[in-house]
């Protein structure tokens, strides 16, 4: 079993949360971005730079990802894609990403991205705060004490 993160939107508090349980439980981790992320040395963690085409880190993730494995990401295409192969998949917020939710999320998805296109609704996502962090963790935890 491996962890796959997409790195670039991941905020620092799980990036820091995700080292920490790599280390813990020695499970072989990947940050994947762009670029090859910053991180420290460990022989858990794998830093990937996919380069910078167009879904090039959730291509990369895809292609190496295995059923079983777990994928992190706030990216509903990468997480239907992951699903697809068998992954489990963990979202930003601390929940799991399954087949019986999957298409209802890219549905809002899509429904959100016109309502923004057209201007009626603006803004971003909520501030990152600690009580998500905290359920992030538990999810991670819950994944990683489950039996292999």
């Amino acid at each position: 079993m491996k962890i796959y993160a997409d790195s670039d939107a991941l905020p620092r508090p799980l990036k820091d949360a995700l080292l920490r349980a790599a280390q813990r439980t020695r499970t072989e981790t990947f940050f994947v971005a762009a670029r090859s992320p910053r991180l420290p040395e460990s022989e858990f963690v794998r830093p990937v730079g996919a380069g910078s085409a167009f879904n090039g880190a959730d291509d990369w993730i895809v292609e190496e990802v295995c059923a079983g494995d777990l994928v992190i990401t706030a990216d509903i295409p990468l997480a239907d894609r992951a699903l697809a192969k068998g992954a489990e998949v963990l979202n930003t917020k601390g929940e799991f990403f399954t087949a019986g939710n999957i298409k209802n999320a890219m549905a809002m998805r899509e429904l959100l991205d016109e309502l923004r296109v057209s201007g009626e609704i603006a803004g971003n996502a909520a501030p990152f705060s600690e009580r998500t962090r905290l359920r992030f963790i538990d999810a991670l935890n819950r994944f990683l004490q489950k039996p292999r």
